[in-house]
């Protein structure tokens, strides 16, 4: 209902459970909102499968469960970003709409396979301007609590972000990417 409200032109498909979902997206949707409770093969297991499907569809887990193993299996797995069910729907919009523009943003060519990608120039017009806002506080040492609390976010979504900013740099640490922001010229 929610997205039907705020995005009016969407196509929406809803699956109750992974077989259903492939075989009612016969093409590769924009985004994958995936619930972790679902019959069959529940979504942190089968996010590997709509990845490996759909390599370029960001995926955002939304989900009741807020256990930081859940939370770090979906984003190790390739999430976008893990939404609490219980955030407001203008935050879930938000993720969505980050989701939807990093799609847009980070290839001339969304059909790229990921090695090619990975050899692309890496540009700050690929990060979306939360996503900037996040590194530069990141840079600052802050922690995804205190970035979560200054940018009235929560801190789930702050580490998509952080994960997502991570991905795009293409390093494995916070200290990495404060390293490759600053070599990179993205931050002073």
């Amino acid at each position: 209902m929610v997205l039907n409200k705020t995005m009016p032109d969407a196509l929406i498909l809803e699956a109750g459970s992974m077989s259903e979902a492939f075989t009612k997206a016969r093409s590769a949707p924009s985004i994958i909102l995936l619930d972790v409770q679902l019959p069959g093969l529940n979504g942190i297991e089968g996010l590997g499968m709509l990845k490996k499907n759909w390599p370029g569809t960001p995926v955002i887990v939304l989900s009741s469960h807020l256990e930081t193993v859940i939370i770090n299996q979906a984003l190790e797995r390739g999430a976008f970003a893990f939404v609490s069910k219980v955030e407001s729907a203008v935050k879930i919009i938000e993720v969505i709409q980050a989701a939807l523009c990093h799609q847009l943003t980070k290839s001339g060519n969304p059909t790229k396979n990921k090695t090619e990608q990975n050899h692309d120039q890496t540009s700050i017009e690929q990060l979306t301007k939360r996503q900037y806002e996040v590194l530069d506080l990141l840079c600052q040492g802050l922690s995804n609590k205190l970035i979560a609390r200054r940018i009235m976010l929560s801190e789930f979504t702050v580490r998509g972000h952080v994960q997502a900013i991570l991905r795009f740099l293409q390093v494995n640490s916070r200290s990495e990417a404060v390293f490759a922001a600053r070599r990179m010229g993205i931050i002073g």
